[in-house]
């Protein structure tokens, strides 16, 4: 809430004070962006098999992720 305290402000002046307060407190408000991408690792696509992967799983540092895909 707003008081005047002193003096006879004009409506327009009120408005201006009025539409400041409102700026600042919407900068100060944290920002929804969005939704978050899930991280790479909890995605549940990249255990799915790709149309060039279905030959027989290569081994390497990720090749425990292909023991799981139907034989």
């Amino acid at each position: 809430m707003i008081k005047v305290e002193r003096g006879r402000p004009t409506p327009e002046e009120l408005a201006a004070v009025v539409a400041l307060v409102q700026a600042r407190a919407a900068a100060l408000e944290p920002r929804a962006d969005g939704p978050r991408r899930p991280a790479p690792w909890s995605d549940p696509a990249r255990t799915v098999p790709r149309a060039a992967a279905h030959a027989v799983p290569r081994p390497g540092p990720a090749a425990w992720r292909t023991s799981v895909w139907p034989a």
